[in-house]
């Protein structure tokens, strides 16, 4: 195992490596101008892997490959699908057999782990050079960003939101809630021998981190200081949640997915969830919704979600596969894949587009930008969310008390933190 290998595995020992490596090789590929073409009139093969699932954003994708070799007849985007469950494994595995793509799509919180295992190729300079990196929110940008270098460049965020049962709401006298407080209330007046007054997900991946961290951050915690006030608080409120019979203990083994499903058959009245749901709600939904910011306690405030390009340190044609990203990111182009995959802009100044000021819904989430935080917490990230899960499981089905998992949790974290 070369040293970058062996570098990532200690950052992310949660990644099992269950998974044959797979990918096409560049060797047949030629030099290529910046321009994306290429030298002597030879056929430019870039690979291209993301994980995107849905037929709506697969054809905005297909849209913006097939315009780029349009207008690049000397290269050839080879895009292949890998599940979000999988490409970091297979990225990872990959890499030992210099087998990896030149462009891969990789969530957010993962950026600065594959960077700092020396799989990713340093983009400053090109970044420097397209002069753009100013006009990103910091927390996008952030996560793309390891010890100073850039590593990559965001495609789209996503961040938390409340969405509420219109009709649920009003049979029990009960408006939107805007504080811990009255979240607590609504939860308890909207259950029902039927109905769940609130949902999320506790499910032991990235999913459940997620959704806990906007709480620690609402209750003016972090992970930098993980054993501390407001953590338990944050914790006691799914504690108390769990406990009363205001949310399922169940949501320990339900994806966010498995969430909107509940929350659009009229079986929740309220849930946690992200930016991607509005386009499913609105296309298959059989409740009256609508959705508000997440309630605050100390102060206001969401999580970070999303994906970044990068390059591979092995691409033969960072050039070209820079250009690539260029193309994409064109407001065109961008905003035809972000409506698709309903995700928000990274950008503040494509974000003032009317598709997301104009709508009630997506504005939630638009304006939500503004306090969202990314999870960039250096390259052991992985390892420091697997404890936060561990405690979230722990203080939900009561196995533990709020303040001993937070504490146990915060063992685990601090030799962790960024190095």
């Amino acid at each position: 195992m070369h040293k970058g290998m062996k570098k990532l595995a200690i950052a992310t020992a949660a990644m099992s490596l269950i998974l044959t490596a797979c990918g096409t090789s560049n060797d047949n590929a030629s030099d290529a101008n910046k321009n994306g073409g290429a030298a002597s009139g030879d056929k430019v093969t870039i690979q291209w892997w993301d994980s995107m699932t849905s037929e709506a954003t697969q054809g905005a994708l297909s849209k913006i490959i097939a315009d780029y070799e349009t207008a690049h007849p000397n290269v050839k985007i080879e895009r292949t699908f890998i599940s979000f469950a999988d490409i970091k494994n297979k990225l990872l595995l990959s890499s030992a057999g210099n087998q990896m793509p030149d462009i891969v799509w990789l969530d957010n919180p993962d950026h600065q782990a594959f960077a700092a295992a020396g799989i990713l190729a340093d983009i400053t300079e090109e970044v420097k050079a397209w002069g753009q990196a100013d006009k990103y929110f910091d927390g996008p940008w952030s996560s793309t960003v390891y010890q100073g270098k850039n590593y990559g460049v965001p495609i789209g965020s996503n961040n938390l939101a409340l969405y509420y049962n219109v009709d649920m709401l009003k049979a029990a006298n009960v408006t939107p809630p805007k504080t811990w407080a009255e979240l607590l209330e609504a939860a308890k007046k909207l259950t029902t021998k039927d109905v769940y007054g609130f949902s999320m997900t506790a499910v032991k991946t990235e999913e459940g981190t997620f959704q806990f961290l906007p709480l620690m951050y609402q209750a003016g915690s972090d992970i930098t200081n993980f054993n501390s006030e407001g953590t338990v608080e944050a914790a006691k409120l799914l504690q108390n949640m769990a406990s009363n019979g205001y949310m399922s203990k169940e949501v320990i083994n339900q994806k966010q997915s498995d969430t909107v499903v509940q929350f659009s058959t009229g079986k929740v009245a309220m849930m946690m969830n992200g930016t991607w749901q509005i386009p499913l709600l609105r296309k298959e939904g059989k409740v009256n919704w609508d959705v508000v910011e997440l309630p605050i306690n100390k102060q206001g405030g969401t999580i970070l979600g999303g994906e970044n390009w990068a390059i591979t340190k092995a691409s033969k044609h960072k050039d070209v596969a820079f250009d690539i990203i260029k193309f994409a990111n064109e407001p065109d182009n961008l905003k035809s894949f972000l409506q698709a995959a309903g995700r928000l802009p990274s950008r503040e100044d494509y974000l003032s587009d009317p598709f997301w000021q104009d709508d009630k819904q997506l504005k939630v989430f638009a304006d939500s930008m503004k306090v969202a935080k990314a999870r960039a917490y250096g390259p052991n990230y992985p390892k420091i969310s697997d404890a936060i899960q561990i405690m979230l499981q722990e203080v939900i089905t009561g196995a533990k008390s709020p303040e001993d998992a937070v504490k146990a949790a915060d063992a685990k974290i601090k030799p962790n933190l960024q190095q």
